[in-house]
């Protein structure tokens, strides 16, 4: 028989959407594990785990587990190197925790802030993914847009909705969780500043 690694991102996947369904029809599970500043007061450190594994609705979950499951089996791979196999989910963890904390310090005294969702983590996945890939396709809305092209647009159009702040996306957690993501998979495997570089250098048309 095959001896299949665990795969942790369909496990992460499964565990998110079992407690975003759950606080979606419980308002009490909701508010426990969304984070909240103030919670912070009360020694509820948890929330900066914790408030990745909700989300504000359906469509928010399917959007980030949807590109958890196509990028994060592929950086899975490369952190099973490291921790025990183990590596990819503190990584993630890890991003969950670095994407928050930017806005955090921002609105620690804010009672009427709070934020919640797994977009700081995937952030940290899709980018760790454009390192390996910069030219590869990402479907956005099912246009097919190379990677470091979308990572440029994203980059630039969370900045721009960060500074109109004019909506309930926090684009602070998007932003730090791509910054994570790319930071932290250099640190590990600082070849891949020269890897990249050349894949860049190597336009596919």
């Amino acid at each position: 028989m095959l001896d299949l690694p665990f795969n942790h991102t369909v496990t992460i996947i499964i565990i998110t959407v079992i407690i975003s369904f759950l606080a979606f029809s419980n308002q009490n599970i909701m508010n426990r594990l969304i984070f909240w500043p103030p919670a912070m007061q009360k020694g509820q450190y948890d929330r900066f785990i914790t408030h990745g594994f909700v989300h504000a609705d359906g469509m928010h979950l399917l959007f980030n587990m949807f590109t958890l499951f196509f990028f994060g089996s592929i950086i899975e791979t490369f952190y099973r190197q490291y921790f025990s196999g183990l590596g990819f989910v503190l990584f993630y963890l890890g991003g969950l925790i670095a994407a928050i904390i930017p806005s955090y310090l921002q609105h620690k005294n804010d009672h009427r802030w709070a934020s919640l969702g797994a977009s700081g983590a995937v952030s940290a996945v899709l980018f760790a993914y454009i390192l390996f890939e910069p030219w590869k396709l990402i479907f956005v809305f099912f246009i097919p847009v190379p990677s470091i092209i979308f990572a440029v647009l994203y980059i630039a159009y969370s900045i721009w909705s960060g500074k109109k702040g004019n909506s309930n996306i926090n684009h602070s957690a998007h932003l730090w969780g791509a910054a994570y993501g790319v930071i932290i998979t250099i640190i590990i495997e600082p070849r891949l500043i020269p890897h990249f570089i050349n894949k860049l250098s190597n336009l596919p048309f």
